[in-house]
């Protein structure tokens, strides 16, 4: 008997088993969701910063017995501030639902009804390299209003999401496609 919960052949086992891979098929469209999985670089950078915020909680432990409840304080803020940059990272990207197409950044959220959506597609053009300064020629799922306004582009084949999992940014930009087409 396999136990295929702790491996990774899972998701094999799941195709085979005539699993659809499309996430809105059989499921609430009426909810919120990711057409696609966090990449490696998010969730281990996400990772990162919750580990570092569990020392600055312990430091803030330390202080707090040490009797200076103002430092303590302050480190308590500074952790609460790391735990929520780490839980925004992970939301970062775009979601689908019936009602429309919602846009996560770091700082700003865009949620636009499928109405005011007025194309959706993959673009060749100059991307940042998991967010940093530096570009490089890849391919971003850019995203068009009825009012002509272009989004700021999150997902590109360079992100965080999806470096080096090129047909992972395939299958994410076609699902969004299909869901803008759909409700179009």
């Amino acid at each position: 008997m396999p136990l295929t919960f702790l491996t990774a052949d899972r998701e094999f086992d799941e195709a085979a088993a005539g699993f659809s891979p499309l996430p809105h098929e059989g499921q609430d469209r009426e909810q919120w969701r990711r057409p696609y999985r966090p990449g490696p670089w998010r969730v281990g950078l996400a990772a990162v910063l919750l580990l570092l915020a569990s020392f600055v909680l312990l430091s803030s432990m330390v202080i707090a017995m040490a009797g200076s409840m103002a430092g303590a304080g302050g480190c308590a803020v500074i952790a609460a501030i790391m735990i929520a940059i780490a839980v925004r990272l992970l939301r970062m990207g775009v979601w689908v639902s019936q009602h429309g197409l919602r846009q996560i950044g770091l700082m700003s959220t865009v949620t636009l009804s499928w109405p005011q959506v007025a194309s959706i597609r993959t673009r060749q053009q100059p991307v940042k390299l998991l967010g940093l300064p530096r570009t490089v020629q890849g391919q971003a799922l850019v995203i068009t209003t009825a009012r002509g306004d272009v989004l700021r582009t999150v997902i590109t084949d360079h992100n965080s999401d999806f470096l080096g999992r090129g047909t992972a940014f395939e299958r994410a930009a076609d699902v969004i496609e299909a869901w803008a087409a759909e409700h179009a």
